[in-house]
């Protein structure tokens, strides 16, 4: 008896510059059968469209994912487990509070990033070696939640948070820990997506009241 023919997986693929998605396109294509991109583009475009199914969902973040300043970035909504390619760290911990359920570098090689797509689509979880820790230190927590443990928020997420308890501005947070503005920004809203809030002083407040700052 014959095997039934490997069915490709259905991808969406998303990014905000055309560029970036014409390089995946062709990577991808170029892996043989196992994946089929049914469809490309920027992620309102995607979300706006009806009818597709998918099995899985590239996300490229870009160099930048924190365009809309304090706003919380969320990942496509298409239905399907998605994989963010991240530029570094920080980006990786605001895809995650984002809802990713992968992390890859933006450089992966093809092959790679082949099997962490078939990966995830099957309900499995990958990281870059070089993004570990976010596994185990990233979890979003829900609104008004109690969940949240005391591993939960990384050493420098503490330092974000202790000066957001002083009523700091980004820039000032940047200022105080010798970083630029963009990543402290990044650092605030990986804070804000872990203790379930929106603001920045509902942060302050939750944290106090789970003893993670002193006011």
């Amino acid at each position: 008896m014959l095997d039934a023919p490997l069915v490709p997986l259905r991808l969406a693929l998303v990014a905000e510059d055309p560029l970036a998605r014409g390089a995946l396109s062709r990577v991808l294509g170029d892996q043989g059968s196992e994946l089929l991109t049914v469809a490309s583009g920027t992620q309102v475009e995607l979300e706006s469209r009806r009818g597709d199914a998918f099995d899985v969902v590239l996300w490229d973040t870009g160099l930048r994912i924190s365009s809309e300043a304090e706003a919380r970035v969320e990942a496509p909504d298409l239905g399907a487990p998605v994989l963010a390619l991240v530029a570094d760290e920080a980006a990786g911990e605001l895809a995650l509070t984002a809802g990713a359920k992968g992390l890859l570098f933006r450089d992966v090689a093809p092959m790679p990033l082949t099997a962490a797509l078939l990966a995830v689509a099957r309900g499995l979880v990958v990281f870059d070696p070089g993004l570990s820790e976010l596994r185990t230190s990233t979890r979003t927590a829900a609104p008004g939640s109690s969940a949240l443990g005391p591993d939960a928020l990384t050493p420098r997420e503490r330092e974000v948070l202790a000066l957001l308890a002083e009523g700091l501005s980004n820039k000032a947070i940047a200022d105080r820990l010798s970083i630029s503005e963009h990543t402290a920004k990044f650092h605030v809203n990986a804070v804000l997506g872990k203790l379930g809030v929106q603001r920045r002083t509902e942060a302050v407040v939750r944290a106090a009241r789970m003893g993670l700052v002193t006011l």
